[in-house]
């Protein structure tokens, strides 16, 4: 051996350790991945590398050394994630997809280059749950090509974090493949168990998303079940459970994705299912120029499902703003006539869609400090014509009785801002002429509604709605629409989405919402990013007592349960559904005006979902209790189930130090409407003292703790 050589050898073995020492690896394993790192240099890599009988894993590990995968070919050269918490096997994704014009791509591959690093990203957040983020992560990149035809060629980016981890596809243009015509994306999810599933079934690929929750056994479900993302899933463990959720992030230029159950020999799996484009014959699911990317596939993985609502990994896996001063996006409530179908009482006038009804509500917002008032519509829009226009719309002049620039006029005497309702179809003909006229009448921004559909052409329309409302310093809610990816971090403009059955199902389903129901809201859709509810209806019903009604509709859940929400629900703009009168006396007012609509730090205290695992008896009661933190202040609410809910609460979020505290509960008694009020609560007034909740049957409290200036 030359003197060279070996001093070559002594640094390849010293990089080793250093790398061991950094990233926690093995020097096995290091020499794998330098191995493959040091054949990201070449091209092309060597004959033994391209031989994957003799390719080792890649083992990769979190920071909290919790979360683990494993890179590996199966004996049938198809690529696969392995996905270890806490050292026991959770799942395998199989990797793979389809051109057309081509065999589907799933065996026959090749890593041509490997690139790892480990990561970090802080940055402040205008609007969210927390005010800013501090991501790390370790990004591996895995080039493949096709051993059997070199057209095709794409990454495989994975990103691990201590909450979970994504992988994406990154399609590479070539010499002889310039166009993506991409017919199925095959990622598949396969369980090395059989979890029990929380999950939001849907009819077709013509969804807003909104239908009931259910759960069961994965093996248990159909295999024609079309599974909405987020979906929940509990892996029984020896020692408790893993909890996992996957999902979707940065969706752009793509189509949405949702989950099928495939059943064979070995379990049950998840295979990937993508929103095919409208009016199509050759099953197209997405057409771009390359190269193009697939967006971010999600899975939390934690023992602590609160882990996922806290994280801001979704918001963290899209790209940064453009809005380069956020200053003029500012949340707060809103009024929104339509859910109690312009109902008022003890008025001079006649109700409806007109100027004096709209003015109405603008005082009111203005005596309550209420920041916005929408301008919807009742059957028919606010512009004229039915609510789905059947034929040219114009969106820039009201009806007959209704007049807008004095209604604009009006709000700004009074120091409110308008916010203005449409439907998709109304706005795609207009949007350029239209949201300019809105920016000059001094609207605050626009509620766009019954997109019902994530292919490709309206996911590409979100985008477009998002980047020319901020041309326009006007904010965006979606309604009528698919969950959250996160585009939020890119246009902080957007302010919330639907994406559930929402509370206007009290107006005509027999069902309707349940606290069950919205407990899962919160838990499950939640994960995906900010949800907007129609929040605030004053007439509380229990489920037993419930009964649909259309004009002033009654909401499920005691009165403690429905303000709870205001804290529980990431909404950014959060509604006021009831009509004035309505509010007018309700002792809860003034704390309710008062709830912010942005948040600096998010923290859950208690989560419980409704086990499949044991009997009802040997767990613990369902309920969500989370606290959010807006400057100083600190406010906590809490939702039960269909099951009381008692617990001596923590109160160790807060900093050292001396507060006034204010608690909004139920009050004892067959009456869901009636609440107790209490102020500088025993054991309350510091940080470390313990609050006992008491919280009945389909209940709930809200809090605020407010501190004392020494």
């Amino acid at each position: 051996m030359t003197i060279n050589s070996l001093k070559k050898m002594t640094y390849f073995i010293h990089l080793t350790q250093v790398f061991r020492i950094t990233f926690g690896r093995s020097p096995r394993e290091l020499l794998v991945a330098l191995t493959l790192s040091c054949l990201s240099c070449q091209s092309p890599p060597s004959k033994e590398f391209q031989n994957r009988s003799s390719f080792t894993r890649i083992k990769t590990t979190s920071s909290n050394e919790k979360l683990m995968t494993n890179f590996f070919f199966d004996p049938d050269g198809s690529p696969k994630i392995r996905v270890s918490y806490c050292d026991n096997p959770i799942l395998d994704i199989q990797l793979g997809y389809e051109l057309k014009g081509f065999p589907p791509v799933r065996t026959g591959l090749e890593i041509k280059k490997f690139h790892s690093a480990l990561k970090e990203e802080k940055y402040s957040i205008p609007v969210g749950k927390t005010e800013a983020s501090n991501s790390k992560y370790r990004e591996e990149i895995y080039s493949f090509r096709s051993s059997e035809n070199h057209r095709l060629q794409f990454d495989v980016i994975l990103r691990l974090y201590d909450e979970g981890l994504a992988y994406r596809y990154s399609f590479k243009k070539t010499e002889a493949l310039s166009q993506l015509n991409l017919l199925a994306e095959n990622s598949e999810f396969r369980f090395h168990s059989d979890p029990y599933s929380y999950y939001l079934p849907l009819k077709n690929f013509t969804t807003s998303y909104e239908a009931h929750y259910r759960e069961g056994q994965l093996s248990k479900i159909d295999d024609s079940t079309l599974i909405a993302l987020p979906v929940l899933f509990e892996v029984p463990e020896t020692q408790g459970s893993t909890w996992v959720s996957i999902t979707e992030a940065e969706l752009f230029d793509y189509a949405g994705m949702y989950l099928r159950p495939q059943k064979h020999a070995r379990g049950v799996s998840l295979k990937s299912v993508l929103s095919p484009l409208p009016g199509r014959e050759d099953g197209l699911k997405v057409e771009a120029t390359l190269p193009h990317s697939s967006p971010w596939r999600v899975m939390f993985i934690s023992d602590q499902p609160s882990d996922f609502l806290e994280s801001n990994l979704i918001f963290d896996l899209n790209a940064p703003s453009k809005i380069k001063d956020p200053s003029w996006i500012r949340p707060g409530k809103t009024t929104f006539p339509w859910w109690n179908n312009y109902v008022l009482k003890n008025v001079d006038f006649k109700p409806g869609l007109n100027t004096q009804h709209h003015k109405h509500y603008i005082d009111f917002c203005s005596e309550q400090g209420i920041e916005y008032h929408s301008l919807d519509g009742t059957d028919k829009a606010w512009y004229g014509g039915p609510i789905n226009p059947k034929g040219p719309t114009d969106i820039t002049t009201g009806i007959e009785g209704l007049d807008v620039a004095e209604v604009f006029r009006y709000a700004k005497e009074k120091g409110i801002r308008m916010r203005v309702w449409m439907h998709w179809k109304a706005l795609k003909t207009q949007i350029d002429e239209a949201l300019a006229l809105y920016q000059k009448w001094g609207a605050e921004g626009i509620m766009v509604d019954f997109m019902d559909r994530d292919d490709q052409e309206m996911v590409n329309f979100y985008h477009e709605i998002a980047e020319k409302a901020a041309r326009h310093q006007l904010t965006v809610t979606f309604h009528g629409s698919y969950k959250p990816t996160g585009m939020e971090r890119t246009w902080p403009n957007v302010l919330s989405y639907e994406s559930v059955l929402n509370q206007e199902y009290n107006k005509w389903d027999p069902v309707g919402t349940t606290a069950t129901h919205n407990l899962y809201s919160a838990m499950i859709r939640m994960i995906a990013g900010p949800l907007d509810y129609h929040q605030g209806g004053v007439r509380s019903v229990l489920k037993e007592n419930y009964k649909p009604k259309y004009t002033a509709p009654p909401v499920q859940g005691t009165r403690a349960h429905q303000l709870a929400q205001y804290v529980i629900y990431q909404n950014h703009l959060p509604m006021m559904v009831d009509f004035p009168s309505a509010y007018r006396g309700q002792k809860d007012l003034n704390f309710l005006a008062k709830i912010p609509s942005n948040w600096h730090e998010t923290r859950v205290l208690y989560w419980q979902i409704p086990s499949l695992r044991k009997p009802a008896s040997e767990q613990k009661a369902p309920g969500i209790i989370i606290a959010r933190r807006f400057q100083q202040t600190w406010y906590v609410g809490g939702l039960a189930g269909d099951q009381p809910l008692n617990l001596d609460l923590p109160l160790n979020f807060l900093s050292p130090g001396k507060y006034n505290s204010t608690l909004i509960e139920d009050r004892p008694g067959s009456d869901p409407n009636e609440v107790n009020i209490r102020s500088n609560i025993p054991n309350s007034k510091t940080y470390d003292g313990l609050l006992k909740l008491s919280l009945r049957s389909q209940g709930g409290f809200v809090g605020r703790w407010e501190v004392v200036d020494s």
